[in-house]
């Protein structure tokens, strides 16, 4: 007997890991059936993968359903019940659990299952062994909703196997991964479904954790999504886990969400000892429209804490939500500026999803929230924020994620503003109307590489600054730009592999090289380590106090760590002709003999700018 269980992902990524299908498998792996992970994702088209899901044909076929995937999963249902009549279809996760009647409304699935899923699909494999009738099954619910128990959460979670310690997951194959420490949330906002059902926090033991640290650590994983709701709740704990990383897994680079309220001194500088982001949902910055959805903000504590993380040196980032009652677009754009003046590294901005088995949602009507009743939930407009206040908000949001976020602008970008004597918003305006002229309306990030938003940083920056008052600081900008957009490439690159042969003294032979993929030649118009000695960039006293002395310098990664060496004109160009792939001539013109572009050259082999081809 085999059961399919798919799972749809928005797109290949290191997040795309069927981490709920396969707690279910690694939980029902003692019974007697064969369960099979099948992975899609959006843009797949449903008849080839009704197609691969019953060759060979199975007896039943679930799909792990979120609001993204919803549409997908119902298309291919749909083939499969057209294909194959007899195939037992359900569907589990958030959407089905907050939703079940839309879902019987399709006509397509035999059952949902609703809550926490190991428990009921395990009876489920047992039941359909044997062919006994599931329909009793605490957690399954049935289209009449006539035999539907709610389910019992599992309150010791270490009984649910590791899906990565027992292979389910194969972390060699994937250099990402999601991560679960704990299930629940103690929080009860009203537009999010998290703490619906189940209230509180379920852990899994530290024990637990740290052999899954040290698994992922021996397997070769690169990144970790914690999936946590707020990582931080407990304070103690997640101190706990800050050192079962630091010491079992530094090199993986990780990813939190927390609250900003739970962080201290203590706290901030273990973040910053390991690579990790933070995510931290501030929403908005008016605590009388946070408290319309069941949330509290103490803005001088929030700066405080925030304060804690920028001097300890840790990487982090808010949510912010336009839409939300009570608001308008002036509030919103007073939170943006609010956000932005304490130097995230980057802004996720969304609008209010108002999804159904929210508090939000059953109040929607009497607060007068007039959303699409279809995936995904957007609201189109409410009594204080009108549907042209939400499209100008989204112009605001994807000039965000373009000039700020994608731009790796957090260095300069306040800076910027100071000397334009404009706030963070308005910045972001003109930049949204520069770019609506340039490239046309309804433009996003995705639809940029990393090198156009560089380049239209910098064609945008030169047409602002482009009157008599501020045109002479065009070089300076230009030079911060072009040096922290660099930087934050290479901080985001692998390390190089430096062969132990490399470290021997010995005589370079004469050709054989490339530019390493994290190395970047960058040139300046002023000198370069003048303007990071400066620290925070003050334009207008780094113009009065710096020189323009042409400079160049290759930014690189060795051991985590990214290494600005300024560098003459000549071993500059000698790069930049192996980078141009001149094997046989790269030391023509550079004036350079045989011995120092030897010397050199096991410099920048040792240091990790150079590979040998």
């Amino acid at each position: 007997m085999l059961i399919n269980l798919v799972s749809i992902h928005p797109y290949p990524s290191p997040q795309s890991i069927p981490l709920a299908n396969a707690f279910l498998k690694a939980y029902a792996q003692k019974s007697p059936v064969n369960i099979n992970l099948i992975d899609f994702f959006l843009g797949n088209e449903p008849t080839a993968c009704a197609e691969e899901l019953v060759d060979p044909l199975p007896t039943a076929v679930g799909f792990s359903m979120y609001v993204w995937n919803r549409d997908l999963c119902g298309l291919i249902a749909a083939e499969l019940r057209r294909l194959h009549p007899t195939i037992i279809l359900f569907c589990g996760g958030p959407e089905p659990t907050a939703d079940p009647k839309s879902l019987f409304n399709m006509g397509i699935f035999d059952f949902v299952i609703v809550g926490e899923g190991e428990i009921p699909f395990l009876s489920l494999c047992q039941a359909l062994a044997v062919n006994e009738d599931y329909s009793c099954i605490p957690g399954i619910l049935l289209p009449d909703f006539s035999t539907h128990q709610s389910p019992s959460p599992i309150s010791d979670l270490d009984i649910i196997p590791s899906p990565y310690l027992t292979g389910v997951i194969d972390t060699h194959s994937n250099p990402g991964i999601l991560w679960q420490l704990s299930r629940g949330c103690s929080f009860t906002c009203d537009f999010c479904f998290d703490s619906r059902g189940i209230h509180g926090v379920r852990q899994f033991s530290l024990e637990r954790l740290e052999s899954e640290l040290q698994y992922f650590a021996n397997t070769g994983v690169s990144q970790i999504f914690v999936l946590d709701s707020t990582f931080n709740l407990d304070s103690k704990r997640a101190k706990k886990i800050l050192r079962l990383i630091k010491k079992n897994a530094p090199d993986i680079h990780y990813h939190f969400e927390v609250r900003n309220e739970f962080i201290d001194r203590e706290m901030a500088g273990l973040f910053a000892s390991i690579a990790c982001s933070l995510q931290i949902g501030l929403q908005s910055s008016d605590n009388a429209v946070l408290k319309l959805v069941g949330r509290t903000f103490n803005k001088a504590d929030f700066t405080v804490k925030v304060g804690m993380l920028n001097e300890s040196g840790a990487v982090f980032g808010f949510d912010l939500i336009y839409g939300l009652p009570g608001d308008t677009l002036s509030g919103f754009r007073k939170t943006l500026n609010y956000a932005l003046s304490l130097y995230p590294n980057h802004l996720d901005i969304f609008p209010l999803a108002v999804l159904p088995g929210t508090r939000l949602a059953s109040r929607g009507t009497a607060l007068n929230l007039l959303w699409n009743p279809k995936p995904p939930y957007v609201l189109e407009a409410t009594d204080s924020f009108s549907a042209a206040d939400m499209f100008a908000a989204s112009e605001l949001a994807a000039a965000c994620d373009i000039f700020y976020t994608r731009g790796k602008a957090v260095a300069w970008f306040n800076s910027i503003a100071t000397v334009l004597n404009i706030a963070p918003d308005e910045l972001l305006l003109k930049f949204s109307h520069w770019l609506i002229k340039i490239k046309g309306p309804g433009t996003k990030e995705s639809d940029f590489s990393d090198d156009d938003i560089g380049q239209m940083q910098q064609f945008f920056l030169k047409d602002l600054f482009n009157n008599k008052k501020v045109r002479r600081f065009i070089p300076l900008v230009i030079d911060l730009v072009q040096y922290h957009n660099q930087y934050a490439t290479v901080l985001l690159a692998q390390d190089p592999d430096i062969k132990n042969d490399v470290l021997k003294p010995y005589r370079v032979p004469d050709s054989g090289y490339k530019l390493a993929p994290a190395a970047r030649i960058v040139h300046f118009t002023y000198e370069i380590e003048e303007l990071l000695e400066c620290g925070e960039p003050h334009i207008v006293w780094m113009y009065e106090h710096l020189k323009q002395s042409a400079s160049q310098a290759v930014l690189y990664r060795n051991d985590g760590i990214i290494y600005t060496e300024s560098l003459g004109a000549p071993y500059i160009l000698l790069l930049e002709n192996i980078r141009s792939g001149y094997s046989k001539d790269y030391i023509s013109g550079t004036g350079l003999d045989s011995n120092q572009v030897s010397e050199f050259l096991l410099f920048a082999l040792q240091e990790g700018i150079l590979e040998k081809t």
